[in-house]
């Protein structure tokens, strides 16, 4: 039986991604992160479904979280320092892009994560990202200071 793709969605800092795989009720999910590529394969309302991306840029995986939930699997997958990028140009080259390598693969299997997204020049004052969702995940070692991320001043009409 062949498998459905999963939808996923992602929103990023300059050092980590939120990636959010939106399926209810995961079941038998078998999910393998390297530092180049995601590999998840599960079951949702009887259905199979897998996501197989290689990343822009290499990641950390063992630095990585990720949580199955009731309606998503949520991953905290945090980028690796980029050599290259930390000549003349500071961190601006941390915000990719794109998630993918592949552009053509991104426009058909990715979108953007509205509710977690900021622009890189808004990131010092958004802050991180809102971790309460990945509290006691798997491969979670607590992250301080990451308690209390509130809503999002100065957004007033």
């Amino acid at each position: 039986m062949p498998s459905n793709t999963a939808p996923i969605k992602y929103a990023q800092r300059s050092d980590s991604i939120y990636l959010t795989i939106s399926l209810p009720d995961v079941k038998d999910e078998k999910i393998t992160l390297t530092d180049g590529e995601l590999k998840f394969h599960g079951k949702s309302e009887d259905k199979e479904y897998e996501v197989n991306i290689e990343f822009f840029k290499p990641v950390n995986a063992e630095g990585s979280t990720y949580k199955v939930l009731p309606r998503s699997v949520q991953m905290h997958i945090l980028k690796k320092e980029d050599e290259d990028s930390k000549g003349d140009s500071g961190d601006e080259e941390a915000f990719w892009p794109r998630l993918l390598k592949d552009k053509a693969l991104e426009k058909n299997q990715v979108k953007v994560d509205w509710d977690r997204y900021v622009d890189e020049d808004e990131e010092e004052e958004e802050g991180g990202f809102d971790m309460s969702n990945l509290q006691g995940g798997m491969g979670m070692g607590g992250m301080p200071g990451m308690e209390g991320m509130g809503g999002m001043p100065g957004m007033g009409g």
